[in-house]
């Protein structure tokens, strides 16, 4: 069975409105909030409209590059669940936790089995560990199989350039699935077509 799906990048509302409004909704959703470099980024004044919505259960993630104070103060009173954060050291991750009081997934930029031990100095912050490539807003693929020694217990998600027709492979990996690019047209929109063909797919798969 596959544990969960995360839908990245969501920056409209006509798309999240889909989303929370299918027969098969994800776990979770996420939203880039500082990292103005990726095409999914979306503005402060724009995010605090695009969220203030009932999430039907589906639980809000903060995408956050090393995110500093001051952005962290902006949003900490948003509609979000976990923030997710990448380049962030455990001490800062652990201060984060504790002042902003949110779930935490630590992203892990993977491309060697050395970077792959580095979840073991947030087993005891985060809520889940992300397993990603280092292309961050690129959609770049890693090695899956670096990921074969990682307990089965540890509460895991991976991402990097996993494509719908990829969901097969996941069904008996205990992995929460992260998708983005996947579901994108050729200008990088989210295309409704793919999300539902997503969410039928991971539906039937568990069924």
């Amino acid at each position: 069975m596959i544990k969960g799906l995360k839908i990245c990048g969501v920056s409209d509302p006509e798309t999240l409105n889909y989303i929370l409004n299918h027969n098969h909704k994800p776990t979770m959703i996420g939203f880039i909030t500082n990292y103005e470099k990726s095409k999914r980024f979306v503005k402060l004044e724009k995010l605090k409209d695009l969220i203030n919505i009932d999430k039907k259960q589906v639980k809000f993630v903060s995408v956050l590059v090393n995110p500093d104070n001051e952005i962290l103060e902006k949003i900490k009173d948003l509609n979000f669940d976990y923030y997710q954060l990448y380049d962030v050291n455990p001490a800062r991750t652990k201060e984060i936790k504790s002042k902003f009081k949110k779930k935490i997934i630590t992203a892990i930029n993977v491309s060697s089995k050395d970077d792959v031990i580095k979840y073991k100095g947030y087993t005891e912050i985060s809520d889940i560990i992300l397993f990603d490539s280092k292309g961050y807003h690129k959609s770049e693929s890693f090695d899956h199989s670096l990921l074969d020694d990682v307990p089965s217990d540890l509460s895991k998600m991976i991402a990097g350039n996993i494509q719908i027709n990829d969901i097969p492979n996941f069904k008996n990996k205990e992995f929460i699935i992260d998708l983005s690019g996947a579901l994108e047209d050729q200008n990088g929109k989210k295309d409704i077509n793919k999300i539902d063909n997503l969410l039928n797919t991971i539906h039937n798969e568990n069924q």
